[in-house]
């Protein structure tokens, strides 16, 4: 369970993110994708060892992983979410980053195995960074949608998907990643807002993905204290944590500092990092 001040950082964060979101979009639905064939993830799939997935849940819902129970290890995975909404693109024409190229070095300079979380409009605003990051082993690239818009109403404010649109949205994604070339796609996908129901879960069954959650909350959206920042990862995380971070500079400017800190406390706490495709083996093992 989320503590209270954690939850308050949450919801202050995506209401901040839906209020531009919904600035820019009118609450417009984005368009209807073309289909064209399989999506990357159904690729990535049919590979002989492929990435570990989890079973589908009761009556054959989308499973979702939050964290692993009790790893024989001390274990934890950063994962970073690369939001843009749908209708974002004049914002960035006018100089707003949603990229953090800083923070990605940072994390190549540590040597941190990362779980990006991409939205699709994410990859063809900056297509070049998104195969750059998704060719290098020490990330793997997800699935944050295409839009960023919400698989649930009340979420945040976030414009919401119909239901009967929601497996289009994340298949868009992953062709949105397949043409910008990100060669190392895992088929794992996040809620906006990390909002769902049985709904939203029972639309993406045939989508095949597994979705990814998480128990820490690092409260970095917005936040310019990196200290602050800092002391709630390190004091939420636990053997099997998954920590939800930003790789959008306008958003979460203090990220990159944060990780600085973060990355050599853990290890020094024994901590070894891993993508989330690391924690799924081991949770299967």
């Amino acid at each position: 369970m989320i503590s209270p001040l954690r939850r308050t950082a949450l919801t202050c964060a995506l209401g901040a993110l839906a209020l531009g979101a919904a600035a820019c979009s009118g609450g417009a639905e984005p368009p209807h994708p073309e289909r064209t064939g399989p999506p990357a993830a159904s690729r990535s799939a049919a590979a002989p060892t492929g990435p570990p997935t989890l079973a589908p849940g009761p009556a054959g819902l989308t499973p979702v992983f939050k964290s692993a129970l009790k790893p024989k290890e001390r274990t934890v995975a950063l994962t970073f979410d690369a939001d843009m909404t749908a209708d974002q693109g004049p914002r960035a024409a006018s100089g707003e980053h949603f990229d953090n190229p800083r923070l990605i070095a940072t994390l190549r300079r540590l040597k941190v195995p990362s779980t990006v979380f991409m939205t699709g409009r994410w990859a063809e605003q900056y297509p070049a960074q998104a195969k750059d990051i998704g060719g290098d082993p020490l990330f793997e690239v997800a699935n944050h949608s295409y839009s960023h818009y919400a698989f649930t109403a009340d979420c945040y404010g976030l414009p919401t998907v119909p239901a009967g649109r929601m497996r289009a949205d994340v298949e868009r994604a992953f062709t949105a990643f397949h043409r910008a070339g990100v060669a190392h796609v895992v088929p794992y996908f996040r809620f906006p807002g990390g909002c769902y129901d049985k709904q939203a879960l029972r639309a993406l069954t045939p989508a095949g993905v597994t979705a990814v959650q998480w128990d820490v909350v690092s409260g970095d959206a917005f936040a310019t204290d990196a200290d602050a920042v800092t002391r709630q990862v390190l004091d939420g995380v636990r053997p099997g944590s998954v920590v939800v971070m930003h790789c959008t500079r306008s958003a979460a400017p203090t990220t990159e500092r944060v990780v600085r800190a973060v990355v050599p406390a853990l290890r020094a706490k024994g901590y070894r990092f891993v993508r989330v495709s690391g924690l799924l083996g081991a949770r299967k093992a």
